[in-house]
This record gives structure tokens, sequence and C-alpha cells, in this order.
């Protein structure tokens, strides 16, 4: 079934395999592909199988409690736990997100709340491998010294 979803994504209509209704919780982990739309609550991990075309989205009024694993991740809703997203992440007005972001490629509208890190996937393991910072040897001017300087 197509579903043109333009609370979450004017840009990019999604193919919607599974629906999760709103009145629907799921406890436990649950695997998917295809896309999956979330209008109710999933308290656990959210995990696309590997090598997947998959989109998972998350509707105003659902939300999910766990970490999060797919390629497109569209988020208008709430979500505690980290996502990790192969190929896109949209933030969409009302999306809340509690943990860091992994992307390749990050959207994010006006009203979007981010409580976490958006950390870009190329850039994750480079970081920690870049020495710290050396300290710096030039002396502390003080207010004085500079008033002196100009004068």
């Amino acid at each position: 079934m197509a579903r043109g979803n333009s609370s979450c994504s004017e840009t990019s209509p999604t193919v919607v395999d599974t629906l999760i209704g709103p009145q629907v919780v799921i406890r436990g982990d649950l695997t998917f592909s295809g896309g999956l739309y979330v209008e109710g609550r999933i308290l656990g991990k959210v995990i696309a199988e590997d090598g997947a075309s998959a989109t998972l989205t998350v509707a105003e009024q659902g939300s999910i409690e766990g970490e999060v694993r797919a390629p497109v991740v569209i988020i208008n809703g709430q979500l505690t736990g980290d996502v990790h997203a192969a190929e896109r992440v949209e933030l969409a007005a009302n999306a809340r997100v509690q943990g860091n972001v992994h992307y390749q490629v990050v959207e994010m509208s006006a009203g979007a709340q981010l409580t976490g890190r958006l950390i870009h996937a190329t850039t994750a393991g480079a970081t920690a491998a870049l020495p710290a910072p050396e300290p710096s040897r030039a002396e502390p001017v003080t207010a004085l010294q500079a008033e002196t300087a100009d004068a």
C-alpha cells in the first residue's frame, strides 16, 4: 500500500508494508524490511534486516523506546534510544529524540527536538583516531598589557 506521508516528509512519499496502529503496544525487539509506519508504541529495538531496503517512519503520535537501525529513518513522534541510519535521518517538526543520531545525511525541520549528539557516520571512527590537541604555548595577555600595547 502506498501512502503519501505529508506530515513527516513532503518530499518523499513512503511505501508502507507494515502499519502499527495507534492502539498497538509491542514489547520486544522488532525486525523488518520494506516500509514500517509506527502510530503506536514499541518497547524494544527496531532493526531493519541486513541488506534490506527499509524505511522506518514514526508518526506524530507514535513512540519507540529502544535502539533503531535502518537505512532510512523518518521521525515525527517520540524516540528514546540511539538511531543508526545507513542512508538518511529526517527529523520532522514534531520529532522528540532522546539519544544519539548516527547518520549519513540528516534533515531537521524547525521545531524538532534532539537531546543527544548528531554523529556523522564517516567521522565517527576518524575522530577517535585523532591525537589530542596540544596545549597552547602562547602566554596569556592581560587587559592591562593589551591597553599599554595600543597606546
